[in-house]
């Protein structure tokens, strides 16, 4: 007997229809790469900027991928710049505080889950981000 309700989803294909990968598995690692070299900014003032920046500028030529998450990671390290930025001046206050407790936290998950997507093949947009480029 056949089953009456076939699997949408069959063990050759376990990508579900619509959830194909979108980046080339060979420009993955330089996606990735584009969302990890922020983290340089806990290593070198402003690397949080400097690397993804170098990296798109060299690379964004030869592979749309990269630009685009080459200017979402630069965004989203931008936006934090102006966050930690305000954060120093309402320190004053005493609400600068939490935000400094809060902001890494939030931006290590925020490059790891987008490091993720991009090994998987899929773009991910940074949330709270200022669009500049």
């Amino acid at each position: 007997m056949t089953d009456p309700s076939p699997d949408p989803v069959s063990a050759a294909d376990p990508v579900a229809p619509g959830d194909e990968p979108l980046i080339p598995r060979d420009e993955r690692s330089l996606v990735m790469l584009c969302h990890l070299l922020s983290l340089a900014g806990y290593v070198v003032p402003f690397g949080n900027i400097i690397g993804p920046l170098v990296l798109w500028l060299v690379k964004k030529d030869e592979s749309l991928h990269v630009d685009l998450a080459g200017r979402e990671s630069l965004n989203f390290q931008i936006t934090l710049t102006i966050i930690a930025v305000v954060a120093v001046i309402l320190v004053l206050v005493g609400i600068g505080i939490c935000i400094f407790v809060v902001l890494p936290i939030y931006h290590i998950v925020c490059v790891i889950v987008a490091t993720i997507k991009a090994n998987d093949g899929h773009h991910w947009r940074y949330p709270m981000t200022i669009r500049l480029l």
